[in-house]
């Protein structure tokens, strides 16, 4: 364990100097211009006459002109030109709606130019058959359930992820097998004229065979299964979105949930902390803000720039009892580029919930969703407060385009990306010692390496090999 510790130290100390030495490196996002007069780059300004978008078959041109931080009549000076292109690219890009995008530069006189943007849309419609294990992760599924065909969901899923051509995904789930699931969901983004406000809807029902109803010592899900269904959930939920700028956007959701679980969790053989009450029946209500900050150069897969978001939830009506919560969870992403194709990141993360006096419902931390150790993906940490860091050392060793063996116009080539990388992490959750595990209430560290696929509609495959603090040591998949 001490050696672990010290590759850990190590690739952290390693990553803090190499941000230090080379900071100032940039990687542009595009060719640079090069302009057809010869003005003095500073102090030559040049008016934009027109805008021109092209290859936009579905999605309305004054959403990808909202995405654009310049608009015909504006001056930009030539020595911020190439920058401003590059942001006006990164931003209709990070929509998630084209393959590719193309921006140029074509002059109309002496010192006025036409702009004229290039983009292919991606497919947007996916009717596609499901076939889903019900597990937190496919290692999961495999290694612990053995590939357990029982533990998989079957059916229908819908996807538009341009329903009306304004940015706004529509979903429905038709599931059955393990668990049941019907629900929907629709987002408009920009539903105003201005093009800065929208909303979203959703709900449904979900039926499960198994709950998870506690979390062991040693920080392994504890499930209480049935043949029958033993847990029952109707939900549903409005949200209002606030996006004035180009980087900012600030969240306003409520939801309302009605879950009912077996009475025989509430025992004390199982869990009678489950929602802190004497009823197996409990409706929550959660009005959640959130303030997000996007500023790379690949919202799905970053490898330059910042992303940080800033969430607070109230659970219930009151401030203390039953499921009430009140919490606070941040988050910071930090991406840097270099030259020769090597890219360094450190992801800060933190959450508090109020009061510390929880129900099990409430106590879900590490081990959930992108609150992760990686090397710890085996276990979770239940807690009322947590902190994490993450740091990673990548190298891209090919980036290559295959090319079709049929015509197509959607997708011309099949493109692949393969980084090699090195991360280091580390970790804290806290939880009242009436309900301490393993892994609560102390420092937490885990170290490895492995490599990221990336291809099509930003389509990660993730395969790494983790060490923890315990000295086990695993090969992990993830797709996302």
């Amino acid at each position: 364990m001490n050696i672990l510790k010290k590759i850990g130290c190590g690739i952290l100390s390693f990553l803090f100097a190499i941000n230090a030495a080379a900071q100032n490196v940039e990687v542009a996002l595009s060719a640079t211009i090069d302009l057809p007069i010869d003005i003095p780059a500073n102090k030559g300004k040049l008016q934009i006459h027109e805008i021109i978008i092209k290859g936009n078959k579905k999605t309305k041109g004054y959403i990808i002109l909202r995405e654009i931080q310049f608009k015909a009549g504006d001056s930009i000076s030539i020595s911020a030109l190439n920058k401003s292109f590059q942001l006006a690219r990164q931003q209709i890009y990070n929509t998630t709606l084209f393959h590719e995008v193309a921006i140029e530069l074509v002059m109309i006189s002496a010192f006025q130019i036409n702009i004229i943007v290039t983009v292919k849309e991606r497919w947007y419609i996916f009717p596609a058959p499901q076939f889903q294990p019900v597990d937190r992760s496919l290692n999961e599924w495999l290694v612990k359930y053995k590939g357990d065909l029982s533990r998989v969901n079957y059916g229908a899923k819908f996807e538009h992820n341009n329903f009306s051509g304004r940015k706004d995904p529509l979903q429905i789930y038709l599931l059955n097998g393990y668990t049941k699931n019907l629900s929907f969901s629709y987002l408009q983004p920009y539903s105003n004229n201005a093009l800065n406000q929208g909303f979203g809807i959703g709900g449904g029902f979900s039926e499960n065979r198994e709950v998870a109803y506690k979390t062991s010592s040693d920080n392994k899900i504890l499930f209480y299964t049935k043949n029958n269904f033993v847990k029952k959930n109707a939900f549903g939920n409005v949200s209002f979105r606030l996006q004035k700028g180009i980087l900012n956007r600030h969240l306003f959701n409520l939801s309302y949930s009605r879950i009912t679980i077996s009475d025989s969790i509430l025992s004390s053989l199982f869990n009678p902390n489950y929602f802190n009450t004497n009823s197996n029946t409990s409706g929550l209500i959660d009005f959640n803000y959130t303030y997000q900050y996007t500023n790379v150069n690949n919202a799905a897969y970053a490898l330059k720039g910042v992303t940080s978001y800033v969430t607070v939830s109230k659970r219930g009506v009151g401030f203390t009892g039953g499921t009430n919560r009140f919490y606070v969870e941040a988050t910071y992403n930090k991406f840097w580029a270099y030259a020769h194709n090597w890219y360094t990141s450190l992801q800060v993360m933190g959450n508090i919930k109020l009061p510390f006096e929880q129900p099990y419902v409430n106590q879900k931390a590490i081990g959930y969703g992108n609150s992760n150790l990686r090397g710890l993906e085996y276990y979770v940490i239940d807690g009322v407060a947590f902190g994490i860091l993450k740091s990673t050392l990548k190298k891209k060793l090919l980036s290559v385009k295959i090319p079709m063996p049929f015509t197509s116009s959607i997708i011309p080539s099949l493109p692949f990306s393969i980084f090699a990388k090195t991360y280091a992490d580390i970790g804290y959750c806290y939880n009242k010692k009436k309900y301490d595990t393993n892994l609560n209430n102390r420092f937490l560290y885990t170290g490895g390496f492995g490599i990221d696929i990336l291809t099509l509609y930003d389509i990660c495959l993730k395969i790494e090999y983790s060490f923890n603090q315990l000295g086990q040591h695993s090969l992990f998949f993830e797709t996302r």
